[in-house]
């Protein structure tokens, strides 16, 4: 009977230890991820369209790009293809020149107004250097209540965190791998309901509560569930095949290195280049793009993250149910052992 607290000791002293390192692990992470990819912007190859043949906007991107690699030009075959260009944020500006012999740059700032602020500064100055007036149109700006553009990230933000929250609450009630396929339907289901009821509650804060948007309600609310049920999915697969201690892993891949590359505080172009591209992929990503489409642009900048966001959301079902068929049935064969949220119950 003595030697019982000696044992307890020994269960859960290399747990807690573990759990202490991994979190100490994921605070360093999350502070040299913020602090490395955010103190020092630097941006390079910021992309502004040209059309062939329009030589006097051409000379003009050549002689910046020959002084600095903050812009660099892309070419499109004609004025509509450039155009496309902009609504489809492959770039944040088209530089052209008129028959009157100005220059006309067309922005988009609601891709990114830090961008679209320097891609202004720089050809600005490149332009009285060489003599030719400049006119700026901005064709899709920014709403008047998020004059900085950061509304689609920190809405993003809240979206995935209500994700990925709501199945680590499901999986610490009721444990992380359902032990039967209906099991598993029933927690998808109730991920989906939790995601219909975040993405309208979001929508109506940015909507009519807050009144940073007005239009395409039904829209940003769509893109709300997508966004929290990818974010859900994949944490509830995460866990249901490491337990709760792939948490550790969501916070990983969702926050810390998540919203640093989401290109959401700054752009893709502003970052360090391990980052540079990650909002392509990454969840945080995929959903401040995919607002700003539904907010701001059209289906022609719409169609990646919408098509990586249901990527996510399938990955995450078969990861569950794969989950369920080898972990949850496993464990529901222990007697006593139902609810034990260890990675090896």
């Amino acid at each position: 009977m003595e030697e019982e607290p000696e044992l307890r000791t020994r269960e859960w002293l290399p747990r807690t230890a573990a759990l202490v390192v991994g979190t100490l692990a994921l605070a360093t992470a999350f502070i040299a991820a913020y602090v490395g990819a955010l103190h020092q912007p630097t941006p390079r190859d910021v992309p502004v369209g040209v059309v062939l043949g329009d030589q006097r906007a051409q000379a003009v991107l050549a002689g910046v790009r020959d002084r600095t690699d903050t812009i660099k030009p892309i070419e499109y075959a004609d004025p509509a293809a450039a155009d496309d260009g902009l609504i489809g944020r492959e770039v944040y500006a088209v530089l052209s020149s008129t028959p009157q012999g100005k220059l006309l740059l067309t922005t988009a700032s609601a891709s990114a107004p830090a961008a679209t602020e320097l891609v202004t500064r720089v050809l600005t100055t490149a332009a009285g250097r060489a003599q030719t007036p400049l006119e700026v149109t901005d064709e899709v700006p920014v709403a008047t209540a998020d004059p900085r553009g950061v509304v689609p990230f920190y809405l993003a933000v809240g979206l995935v965190l209500g994700g990925y929250l709501g199945s680590t609450a499901l999986g610490i009630s009721l444990g992380t791998a359902p032990h039967s396929l209906r099991r598993a339907g029933l927690r998808i289901a109730s991920l989906a309901v939790h995601a219909v009821l975040l993405a309208v509650i979001a929508t109506l804060l940015v909507g009519p509560v807050l009144d940073v948007w007005d239009h395409d309600l039904p829209t940003l609310a769509a893109v709300g569930l997508l966004t929290t049920l990818a974010a859900a999915m994949v944490a509830a697969a995460v866990q249901a095949w490491l337990g709760l201690l792939g948490t550790g892993l969501v916070i990983l891949l969702l926050v810390v290195l998540g919203n640093p590359g989401s290109g959401g505080i700054y752009a893709p172009e502003f970052l360090p280049a391990v980052l540079r591209g990650m909002h392509r992929w990454n969840v945080p990503g995929l959903a401040t793009d995919l607002v700003k489409s539904a907010v701001y642009f059209d289906l022609r900048s719409a169609r990646w993250p919408l098509g990586g966001l249901l990527v996510w959301v399938a990955l995450g079902l078969v990861g569950l149910l794969t989950a369920t068929l080898v972990r949850g049935r496993r464990a529901a064969r222990r007697p006593g052992r139902q609810l034990d949220t260890r990675p090896d119950a």
